[in-house]
């Protein structure tokens, strides 16, 4: 019995690998985003903290300069926010980027496994196509030696 070898396979596995290759980077910038996400929340956080405390320190004795100095770090702090969220809309692009990649090698994957499966059915219906006819030419051979 013949063993099905299919000419593409090459192919098949090549498809394979870069849908691979398009899963780790679309991990890798799903990090990427969480990791720019966690350091806005953590600028968003001390910014708040900042506030707090200006708002406790404008409500006793304290110098005009300390004041301006915990004005002037929150504006630096507002303004690597703004730079944090521009980072983390990168990110997001990054990764819709990455998703559609994905996508496309999913599907180009998804054909050429088809195809395979086509050509692997075919085979199988060959092959049996084929066991029947020796079959059935056994069983005349059997049936003229069998009549006199």
């Amino acid at each position: 019995m013949a063993k099905f070898r299919y000419a593409y396979e090459k192919i098949v596995g090549l498809k394979a690998s870069e849908k691979r290759q398009a899963e780790w980077m679309l991990s890798d910038a799903i990090g990427k985003l969480q990791t720019e996400q966690m350091s806005l929340d953590q600028l968003r956080s001390e910014r708040k903290q900042w506030e707090e405390r200006l708002l406790e320190l404008s409500t006793s004795a304290v110098s005009l300069s300390e004041l301006t100095t915990i004005q002037h770090y929150l504006d630096h702090l507002d303004s690597c926010i703004m730079n944090k969220i521009a980072e983390v809309h990168q990110a997001k692009g990054v990764v819709e980027q990455s998703r559609s990649h994905l996508g496309m090698k999913m599907k180009d994957e998804k054909v050429w496994l088809q195809a395979k499966e086509r050509e692997l059915f075919r085979f199988q219906q060959a092959t049996l196509l084929q066991e029947q006819n020796e079959l059935d030419e056994m069983a005349t051979v059997r049936f003229m030696i069998a009549a006199p």
